[in-house]
């Protein structure tokens, strides 16, 4: 894949903030013509940069006051039991993120419901119904941050 520069670098940022900016208010924010803005759009979306666009929403405002992270353990290992299952995750409305994960814990699997009892009945009625299922155990989220700019890293020699 081909690095991606300052230039890109720039409208990435931009549009990761506000993925509806329009090409003219991205090019004038980078420093470039439009044309050569819609030129760089273009080039990053054929490399696999940008793989879409879409709205961040509050979970708060659907009514999903409450997220955990469940952390689960299945047998046997396998990548068919390991594809079953997270098939299965994605396709449940609780589900916003999972994780296939090494160490002590093979799944994390981000949730978001209204409150404490439908987590309950989450975990038991969905969750450890399944028989793949050996272990789990959740953490209740008090408090997200965290970025919503990915920046390309610099490379070690850079940071020398």
């Amino acid at each position: 894949m081909a690095a991606v520069d300052g230039i890109d670098s720039a409208i990435l940022t931009h549009l990761q903030r506000d993925a509806r900016l329009t090409n003219r208010e991205l090019a004038r924010l980078v420093g470039i013509a439009p044309s050569t803005c819609l030129e760089r759009v273009r080039g990053l979306r054929a490399r696999g940069v940008i793989t879409g666009y879409h709205a961040a929403v509050e979970p708060r405002a659907l009514g999903r006051s409450l997220q955990a992270l469940v952390f689960a353990r299945l047998r046997p290992l396998s990548r068919e039991v390991i594809s079953g299952f997270q098939t299965y995750l994605t396709h449940l409305p609780e589900v916003l993120s999972v994780f296939v994960v090494s160490g002590d814990d093979d799944f994390v699997v981000h949730v978001a419901v209204p409150d404490i009892e439908r987590l309950h009945a989450f975990l038991m009625d969905r969750f450890s119904a399944r028989r793949e299922v050996v272990g789990f155990r959740s953490s209740v989220i008090y408090l997200q941050t965290g970025t919503r700019v990915l920046t390309p890293l610099p490379d070690a020699a850079d940071r020398d």
